[in-house]
């Protein structure tokens, strides 16, 4: 484990909270005070007290004791209230840090499948770094201040007593120190097995009828059970140490004790009272031995989890060899009449999810007449997705322009946006309201009866707002299907008054008949069509074709790139393929 990265980050997050930190001392301190007084007191009534004779006296110094124990809860009502400002910023941090690394990671690394075990990290080793640290705080500065109240009081009563409790003491915490380093280990390997059975399961559950049309029940039944075994293994090492831990405490707590009874004739003939050996005994048996086995609990089950999660946690993202390669080097440039703005321009447009991520796309350069309809494809992950999504003003090219229709895309574009252009995603976004006012969403000035059914005819959505009851039924997203909220999607954008349309895979579950459909609608319709395709028949409908590769990029006819591009050729094939 890399904890001399991990120390830093905690200094600094300690060193932002120094208020937090002195306010949390100066209440220990009257826990220290409690534990002073609490000794002390119980050997003065003695000497004092009752074995002098004089009982009153001995009760004036247990009333002090008892005062002492209430200034000391009232000291942890103060700690527990300053403890939420140290420790809840801490799960805030994590959360913001898991949440923002699994974003990078998906769109840097969109070829790949989901994260599942993000999930993990999110819940339940978030909320295990959270109380962790918190119950660290609490037992480490009990335990210093406890300590620190224990050894004055004794070396007050009688400094010969420190000579037969120290000792045993620091051995048993040196002891308890050896095992930490093998059970952070143990732990690591825990939370290792913990994350790799949440990414089966997450994996299985998506792929669950794969798994069954395949045969694969079997297969799937063994590689989880080993999962589960394993998890359970190392909990079980987990365990065993826990055991260990047993005998430091026995060492560090039990033996002072022991240790006190038998050097009592010792300690007599050197002066000391029977009062300051029943003081050394509370010292030992309601302060130092409670706070030692608190310590030692926490330190070697919440402290080597801590550890281990904020490792996990606040680790650095590296460079991912998957991924996607950037475009270089590529000018296109469609001929225009010289009269009217391209549809889109790109000039040397460069773009990177993170400062330390290779660009997904590099020095592009494109130009799209208006009226065009161009097809984009590539295989998954090379960048199809972010180029709509500059084109439409949702990213932030780092370097270069992107201009649609003369003007700089951006959310922030002069005019209602989706008089310029509307993006459809894969997963079609549909709101609870009537399928009337879904349709008209993107028309600012509403639209007219007779324009919403030419809509939803063109695109094919005219049966589907039949059966659901007409324009005023009311649509519920959850029981309607992918396709059918692409559907409507399709009619909201067919209807709206863009002159750009993206289209990002926005037909992929429709059937081919649908999908031909929808596209036509679009190519018949005033304005520029891009669209991410996903079936050879996309690409034949375009007027041209941009081809991604990851390193290169390719632009032409259907026919042209089947003779100039390689990738091109084999990307048709796999259609072709997937339609037999």
């Amino acid at each position: 484990m890399k904890g001399g990265r991990i120390l830093p980050q905690a200094l600094r997050f300690l060193g932002r909270r120094k208020r937090v930190l002195r306010t949390l001392g100066s209440w220990s301190l009257l826990e220290s005070l409690q534990t002073f007084v609490g000794g002390y007191s119980v050997a003065k009534s003695l000497d004092q007290g009752f074995l002098a004779g004089r009982p009153g006296t001995g009760l004036l110094w247990l009333s002090l004791a008892a005062g002492a124990a209430l200034a000391g809860g009232l000291a942890t009502r103060g700690v527990f209230r300053g403890l939420a400002d140290l420790v809840e910023p801490l799960r805030d941090a994590l959360i913001r840090r898991v949440t923002s690394k699994a974003l990078a990671d998906a769109m840097t690394g969109a070829a790949r499948s989901a994260d599942s075990a993000v999930v993990s990290r999110l819940t339940h080793q978030t909320e295990i770094a959270r109380d962790s640290f918190a119950g660290l705080v609490l037992v480490a500065r009990s335990f210093l201040f406890t300590t620190a109240g224990a050894l004055a009081g004794l070396a007050s009563l009688a400094p010969q007593l420190l000579l037969v409790v120290v000792p045993p003491l620091a051995l048993g915490l040196l002891l308890f120190t050896a095992t930490l380093i093998p059970m952070a280990a143990c732990q690591r390997d825990f939370l290792r097995a913990d994350e790799a059975l949440a990414t089966q399961t997450g994996a299985l559950a998506q792929g669950l009828r794969d798994v069954l049309a395949c045969g694969a029940t079997a297969q799937a039944r063994d590689l989880t059970c080993a999962l589960i075994e394993n998890e359970a293994r190392t909990a079980r090492a987990l365990a065993r140490w826990a055991a260990a831990r047993t005998l430091a405490l026995a060492v560090a707590g039990q033996l002072p004790v022991v240790l006190l009874l038998a050097a009592a004739p010792w300690l007599l003939r050197q002066g000391v009272t029977a009062g300051t050996l029943a003081g050394a005994m509370t010292y030992l048996m309601q302060a130092l031995l409670p706070a030692l086995h608190t310590l030692v609990q926490a330190l070697g089950a919440a402290g080597t989890r801590l550890l281990v999660v904020l490792d996990r946690l606040t680790a650095g993202t590296h460079p991912d060899p998957l991924t996607p390669a950037a475009i270089t080097n590529s000018d296109f440039v469609h001929p225009t009449d010289g009269r009217q703005a391209p549809a889109v321009e790109l000039r040397t447009l460069t773009f990177a999810y993170r400062s330390d991520a290779q660009p997904v796309l590099r020095d592009l350069s494109l130009t799209i007449a208006p009226g065009e309809h161009l097809a984009v494809v590539g295989p998954s992950g090379i960048g199809k997705s972010t180029l709509t999504a500059l084109i439409a003003g949702l990213l932030t090219p780092d370097r270069g322009q992107v201009r649609v229709h003369g003007e700089q895309a951006r959310m922030s574009a002069s005019g209602e946006p989706s008089r310029l252009r509307v993006l459809i995603p894969q997963q079609a976004y549909v709101f609870s309201g009537t399928l009337r006012e879904n349709l008209q969403y993107l028309c600012p000035g509403g639209a007219s009866a007779t324009a919403m059914r030419h809509s939803a005819e063109a695109v094919g959505a005219a049966p589907l707002i039949r059966r659901l009851g007409g324009y005023d039924a009311v649509a519920d997203p959850a029981a309607l299907s992918h396709g059918e909220r692409q559907l409507i999607a399709l009619a909201r954008a067919h209807l709206s008054p863009a002159r750009l349309i993206l289209l990002d895979e926005a037909t992929c579950h429709l059937d081919p008949a649908a999908e031909a459909q929808a596209e036509a609608a679009f190519a018949a319709r005033p304005g520029t069509v891009i669209v991410v395709a996903h079936r050879i028949s996309s690409a034949q409908r375009a007027d041209r074709v941009l081809v991604l590769d990851g390193v290169h990029a390719a632009l032409g006819t259907h026919e042209q790139m089947l003779d100039q591009s390689p990738l091109y050729r084999d990307l048709v094939g796999q259609w072709h393929a997937e339609r037999l």
